[in-house]
């Protein structure tokens, strides 16, 4: 039987598939979204709800029990209440000032080559340094600490707040019912169907691959070739980043026309890239589940919005706040949701080191300047 257990075991084990499908399981995440002591009891209140319960977790189990008696009506219940609830949460957000705010940060560096932790960076960097001398920690702070500390606090501050300006925008959409309360793997459900969304850009590693598939060179290799052919200098030294930056600036500063005609064909390479990906966002969409970090490995409905600046890919970070870029790829999107299918949106994917494949739904929506 599908009772409240069924519904938690497969929420904990993150087997979110079927919720797509069940409108009891739908129920189930919805109540789990006003679980909170303030929502819950105004709920109860609102609908004239007598519950026995007094802690939040009986409460849950009670309410569940008693709303599923009648889906259709409950459904309705509570996607009321949530829209009652999130039309007061967005209009206490002044996006104008946000943006603003976001238009302050002007470079997006992290200041350290960590991936996700800046606390493992540091510790492995300097506190297990193979060098014990206090002298040599001290010295590190003005040039390297410092500023990686503040880096990754900056951006950490633009990912967020973008992140809030860029879910507002699903959120104040008719067709979009948010989770008013914060649930693991689900920001919001549209059409019935519960997504996690997924801000992200057209990943480095996979332009790598797909320009391998497509016969183009290794870009860095590409670059240095014609860098010695242009006479352009740079520090074989440095970091492969830091050397494409050094080339690639050099060869715009140059303009003549073959520096135009190289980075003219970096880019036509990268676009066509792009185009492919458009034409065939299941493909990209399945190869972003696979190669997720394993830490932050999930099988749940994903909806990626890929955010590319085609002038210059690394520029990309800039359009989360691009709220004239945003809203009008967002909303078309969303006016159009009642025409997909499921089929349409669910794709199979296996991850390296977990013994079964995953089934799931999703979709990408592209933001290209």
């Amino acid at each position: 039987m599908k009772n409240f257990k069924y519904w938690d075991n497969l929420h904990r084990n993150e087997s979110l598939e079927e919720f797509s499908t069940d409108r009891t399981g739908l129920l189930w995440l919805k109540i789990k979204s006003i679980i909170r002591k303030d929502l819950i009891a105004t709920f109860v209140q609102q609908n004239n709800i007598a519950l026995k319960q007094t802690s939040l977790k009986q409460q849950f189990v009670e309410l569940f029990d008693l709303l599923s008696q009648n889906i259709d009506v409950s459904h309705q219940l509570l996607d009321n209440y949530i829209k009652t609830i999130n039309n007061k949460q967005i209009q206490g957000i002044n996006i104008q000032q946000l943006v603003s705010e976001l238009y302050k940060l002007k470079n997006f560096e992290w200041g350290g080559d960590y991936q996700n932790s800046l606390d493992k960076y540091l510790v492995s960097r300097y506190v297990k340094s193979q060098n014990p001398s206090f002298e040599y920690l001290m010295s590190k702070f003005e040039t390297e600490i410092n500023p990686a500390v503040q880096g990754y606090v900056l951006n950490s501050w633009y990912n967020y707040w973008s992140s809030v300006l860029i879910e507002n925008i699903f959120k104040s959409h008719p067709s979009v019912l948010p989770t008013v309360g914060q649930i693991k793997n689900v920001d919001f459900f549209v059409g019935e169907i519960p997504f996690d969304l997924k801000v992200t850009y057209l990943p480095a590693e996979y332009i790598k691959q797909k320009r391998k598939e497509k016969g183009f060179p290794v870009e860095l290799t590409f670059l240095k070739k014609k860098a010695r052919e242009t006479n352009i200098s740079y520090d074989k030294k440095a970091k492969v980043t830091d050397i494409f930056y050094e080339i690639t600036e050099k060869m715009k500063d140059k303009n003549d026309d073959l520096c135009t005609q190289v980075l003219q064909t970096l880019k036509s390479e990268k676009v066509a890239i792009l185009e492919d990906a458009q034409a065939n966002p299941k493909l990209l969409a399945k190869w972003l589940y696979e190669h997720q970090g394993e830490m932050r490995f999930g099988s749940e409905n994903r909806l990626f919005l890929v955010l590319v600046d085609t002038e210059d890919f690394n520029n990309s970070w800039k359009l989360k706040r691009n709220i004239d870029l945003l809203e009008p790829t967002i909303v078309p999107y969303l006016n159009n949701f009642e025409n997909k299918k499921i089929e349409d949106l669910k794709i199979d994917f296996e991850f390296k080191g977990k013994p079964h494949s995953f089934s799931a739904l999703t979709d990408v929506i592209f933001v290209v300047k």
